[in-house]
């Protein structure tokens, strides 16, 4: 397997993860995510050189994958904790004074 190979299955892998957040698909996401993290081990493997364009632009765009799965991933878990607020009757204001928000 080359490095082009790995990153073209980290991206595979990455569609995989965005199209299971979005049918909120918890096994999907596990496997995708195991293969995601299989695919990062071999890329590692293979070691740092120089880098070519295409392998640069292919990075580049495995990078913005995982950002759109930290933002599914950051608005989720606002959404859960707007949820609890509202069961506990805090009425789901995030930015009241002395509350500290923290996302992910």
């Amino acid at each position: 397997m080359t490095r082009r190979d790995a990153l073209i299955q980290v991206i595979e892998t990455l569609h995989a993860e965005i199209a299971a957040l979005k049918s909120n698909d918890v096994a999907a996401l596990e496997r995708a995510t195991a293969a995601k993290l299989k695919h990062i081990e071999q890329l590692q493997a293979l070691g740092d050189g120089p880098a070519s364009p295409e392998l640069k632009e292919l990075a580049s765009e495995a990078d913005r994958l995982n950002d759109t799965c930290r933002i599914y991933v950051n608005l989720m878990a606002a959404n859960v904790r707007r949820r609890l607020q509202m069961l506990t009757g805090e009425g789901g204001n995030a930015y009241r004074r002395g509350s500290v928000a923290a996302y992910a």
